[in-house]
């Protein structure tokens, strides 16, 4: 019966994930659906691990090596994740490292980590308070307004405090890789971040400023500093496609203010189904 219980929440798991279609729409739907659609089917694996952990390699099985196989599985799959975990913080504070050797300065007001590149560069770099990272390249390419317009675009990142959310994120893509359309998902989960930092900006600066200041910038060559689960950058290397739906996005209408429906999150909840056998257990 474990086995089947395991096999069970692995094609439930597979099937939720090959339903996920990328819609366009209001932000806080797409952030919605997209969101549950990466997050449900490894919470219900690692619930169905947990729940077979739980209740031992004994009971009552078709086959004898059954129960003993379905609890491996389950083990390794609970090492493996904590294993990457371990890995990415291990990466993301090293990186803080690397980071904090250049010097603090101020622009506009702002403490930032300066970094000696030629190349424009701007990013919020960290967990619960990332840090603001800008380049003298993006110093020297900007004037006032369109430097402005980058910095009120980082700064909603750390008010969302994008970072952190999406070390966990992150940590969640890299367990499941094996999983049906997780790199797809979690691109849409970053191109989602920046439309809503681009929204938040916009509010306070001019549109057009913000949609010209990302065209300098992506125009640049690329650079990756840091990895993209502790670091949010302006300049993050995206297609031409989702380079022009957020310079369209930001020369449209604004959305209608619709705020995410945090009910439609219950869903998540089906992930506990399988601690739910456990009372049921028979050793």
């Amino acid at each position: 019966m474990h086995f089947l219980m395991m096999m069970t929440g692995l094609s439930l798991a597979w099937m939720i994930r090959l339903r996920w279609v990328e819609a366009s729409g209001i932000w806080a739907e797409r952030w919605q659906r997209s969101l549950i659609a990466f997050l449900l089917p490894p919470l219900l694996l690692v619930m169905t691990a947990i729940a077979i952990l739980w209740m031992g390699p004994a009971g009552q099985m078709v086959l004898r090596w059954e129960g003993w196989l379905s609890y491996g599985l389950a083990i390794a799959f609970l090492i493996s994740s904590s294993f990457l975990g371990l890995k990415l913080a291990w990466e993301a504070i090293c990186t803080l490292q690397t980071i904090r050797q250049n010097p603090v300065i101020d622009v506009h007001g702002n403490p930032a980590r300066l970094l000696n590149l030629a190349t424009p560069y701007s990013a919020r770099v960290g967990f619960w308070h990332p840090e603001l990272v800008v380049s003298q390249g993006l110093i020297d390419t900007l004037d006032a307004d369109h430097l402005e317009a980058v910095l009120v675009h980082e700064q909603a990142h750390a008010t969302y405090h994008d970072t952190f959310w999406f070390f966990w994120l992150g940590w969640i893509r890299r367990a499941t890789l094996w999983l049906p359309q997780t790199e797809t998902l979690w691109q849409e989960l970053l191109i989602l971040r920046e439309l809503r930092a681009d929204r938040i900006a916009a509010q306070q600066v001019d549109p057009l400023v913000l949609a010209e200041s990302l065209l300098m910038i992506v125009s640049a060559p690329v650079m990756q500093f840091a990895q993209s689960e502790i670091c949010a950058a302006f300049s993050w290397a995206i297609s031409r496609d989702r380079l022009m739906e957020r310079i369209d996005l930001l020369l449209a209408e604004p959305e209608p203010n619709r705020t995410v429906n945090w009910w439609s999150f219950s869903w998540l909840l089906l992930a506990c189904l399988p601690l739910a056998t456990i009372p049921f257990h028979v050793g």
